[in-house]
């Protein structure tokens, strides 16, 4: 491309062929391109959609007017709590981190931070995170309750916790607590507040596999279809999840049982002469009962029910009002997550 452009200005007459000799011999150092874009891998997730439903050359050209559900001043928080948590957690040598906020109420995104920096092509920055699979520890435990609940369990049924050895049709399977002792007789409300693993399996073994993916199904989780995956080590977070339909998922436990069927990015699209092209449907689901959602809520909120493991004063409490949270880690610490939520805003990191 340089030799034909330098040959056409000889052409021309705008340079001499000793002028285009020396310019061709002087070596070419590509930048790499950056642009400044606003919440990208929202952008992106929200120009994906259009795309699927338009088609590139109408995104591209066609001077479509779109109307998100971010709130910007709710995204600069989000990217600023990102890129905080990572420097903080340099030490523990995490590099990435994505943060989602969704309105329980309706379902809209409000936040969307896919990774701490979009264009740190060295970390991946511009994999969108918080639609990618990853592991979820232990923060797929209150699916797994939920679903003991729905069954007749209460948070006052007793579990024993102490090290039990579950025969399945590969092999033994022994899971231990994180902390490696056993708590004795504990509750379902003490078992997942404090997040114990051996009881959390006994009560995914009481449950049913089945039931808890048939839960997740309808709560919306979309990578768990081979069911012939799954064992006990569900409950521990042994399937791979999105942060972004986790954190939907429990805005049913904010909403008293109901969510929208589909997280929602765009309110409304014009075309250039101002003709609404689309606009915002909302489709409630309930997906559990107000009586099982609040029992859910009841649990995750009750810092006394934890505070035998993570001590009183912890990090899952606000200063000024209630509010649920369940932390989960996989093995390493490879990945580490926190789902947070009031009645008005569910927040999850991953």
């Amino acid at each position: 491309r340089q030799r034909l452009a330098l040959d056409l200005m000889v052409d021309q007459g705008y340079v001499t062929r000793e002028e285009a000799d020396k310019a061709e011999g002087e070596k070419i150092v590509f930048r790499a391109r950056q642009e400044k874009i606003f919440a990208p891998h929202f952008v992106f997730y929200v120009k994906e959609q259009l795309t699927s439903n338009y088609g590139e050359k109408i995104v591209e050209q066609g001077g479509l007017r779109v109307f998100t559900t971010l709130d910007y001043d709710f995204q600069k928080a989000a990217e600023k709590a990102v890129e905080e948590g990572v420097n903080k957690n340099k030490k523990f040598e995490a590099t990435n981190a994505s943060l989602v906020a969704v309105d329980p109420k309706n379902g809209e995104i409000l936040a969307m931070v896919g990774a701490k920096d979009y264009f740190d092509t060295e970390h991946d920055g511009n994999v969108n995170v918080s639609t990618s699979l990853r592991q979820p520890g232990s923060s797929f435990k209150p699916i797994v309750y939920a679903a003991a609940f729905i069954k007749g369990y209460t948070p006052d049924t007793v579990l024993y916790d102490v090290v039990t050895t579950f025969k399945t049709e590969i092999k033994d399977y022994e899971p231990h607590n994180y902390d490696d002792r056993e708590h004795g007789p504990v509750t379902m409300r003490q078992a997942l507040a404090g997040s114990l693993n051996i009881a959390a399996v006994k009560t995914i073994y009481l449950t049913g596999i089945d039931r808890v993916l048939n839960l997740a199904e309808d709560m919306g989780y979309t990578s768990l279809g081979d069911r012939s995956r799954f064992g006990l080590s569900l409950v521990l977070g042994g399937a791979e999840v999105r942060l972004l339909e986790h954190v939907m998922a429990f805005s049913a436990f904010a909403n008293d049982g109901v969510k929208n069927e589909t997280p929602l990015s765009i309110l409304k699209v014009q075309d250039k002469e101002g003709r609404v092209l689309e606009e915002v449907t909302y489709k409630p689901k309930r997906v559990l009962s107000k009586e099982i959602a609040r029992t859910m809520d009841s649990v995750l909120s009750d810092n006394n029910a934890r505070s035998y493991i993570f001590g009183v004063k912890n990090y899952l409490t606000l200063k000024d009002r209630p509010a649920a949270a369940k932390t989960g880690t996989t093995n390493d610490y490879r990945d580490a997550w926190a789902i947070g939520f009031t009645p008005q805003l569910v927040t999850g990191v991953w």
